[in-house]
């Protein structure tokens, strides 16, 4: 089940950069945004309405607003960086190669801030994994033309946006239902998308069926697929895991794009793909007492490096 769970992650979070370049000709990023989430949460409004009503007892309006925070963060803030970026001429492999970058940065802040280190094998197994992903997208990033330099910057954001919402979420000691998540999240966003879209005069959408696939796309793949799996996966696992299968997106991502778009796929992007899978196994296998207790099971107290206890709930970084 694990298994399956990190493969549909990674197909389903990968198909998000594969639906940003669907809909990158067909629109705008606030209009292909804005369209993206205003039915979804039309739907989630009815669902938490009707069915879920038990799910939204007891929350508080801080809880409420933490969550809108996080979904600015991790929906909106990320979002719009990635399609802005495919938009401005970057590559999504390129883009996915940045994203990549967000597992260094969540293990190397994840003890200092949620008191669940890093083992040694574990860094191993990150540092590898930025070597494959580099490895997939240097020959793609270094041929573009006609790119800005200052392009290259806004995945950076975006990578920077969903760190901070994975670590605003790791610090709450709420437990928030999925369901109650997920429309909140939503719903920020469509509210971020449409201001945004009507600001800038681009909310009527275009009639191109390219454009209503994108949507349907971005919905069904990248929202309830992608994004579901990273806060499940991320509950159950923990940050270290959940942020080391990212370096299967870049891989993935360019051979999801030599099939569909005729993107090149040769020996390099085979080699990079390889070692990806390689990191994942190593950090899985380095995997800390610690880290396994964030599964679901009754915390324990995390324990430093020299085998004594730290004083800090070991699942503090998994708690919704």
């Amino acid at each position: 089940m694990r298994l399956l769970l990190s493969a549909a992650f990674v197909l389903c979070w990968s198909s998000g950069f594969i639906g940003a370049k669907l809909g990158a000709g067909s629109a705008p990023t606030a209009t292909l945004l804005m369209w993206r989430f205003l039915p979804l949460t039309a739907v989630l409004v009815l669902v938490a309405a009707t069915v879920a009503r038990a799910s939204w007892r007891g929350l508080t309006a801080r809880t409420v607003a933490r969550q809108a925070a996080i979904g600015a963060l991790s929906q909106s803030g990320y979002l719009f960086t990635v399609y802005y970026a495919i938009q401005l001429g970057v590559s999504s492999g390129t883009t996915a190669l940045i994203d990549g970058t967000q597992p260094l940065v969540a293990g190397a802040l994840a003890g200092p801030l949620l008191h669940q280190y890093v083992s040694r094998r574990q860094w191993l197994g990150l540092c590898l994994g930025v070597g494959g992903v580099v490895l997939v997208t240097t020959a793609d990033a270094t041929a573009a033309a006609g790119v800005s330099r200052w392009a290259y910057l806004v995945p950076f954001l975006g990578m920077s946006s969903l760190v901070a919402a994975t670590f605003l979420e790791g610090r709450s000691r709420t437990r928030v239902a999925p369901s109650v998540s997920m429309t909140v999240h939503c719903t920020t966003s469509a509210v971020l998308f449409t201001a945004l879209a009507a600001a800038t005069g681009s909310v009527l959408p275009p009639a191109s069926l390219s454009f209503w696939a994108a949507v349907c796309w971005l919905v069904t793949l990248s929202t309830f697929g992608g994004y579901g799996l990273y806060w499940l996966i991320l509950r159950r696992s923990g940050i270290t895991e959940v942020n080391t299968l990212m370096f299967l997106m870049a891989p993935v991502t360019a051979l999801w794009g030599a099939a569909m778009f005729g993107e090149p796929f040769g020996p390099q992007t085979a080699a990079g793909l390889a070692i990806g899978l390689a990191a994942v196994v190593l950090v899985r296998r380095g995997a800390t007492p610690t880290a396994a207790s964030c599964t679901g099971n009754p915390p324990v107290r995390a324990r430093g490096r020299t085998g004594a206890p730290t004083g800090a709930d070991s699942c503090r970084g998994t708690g919704a």
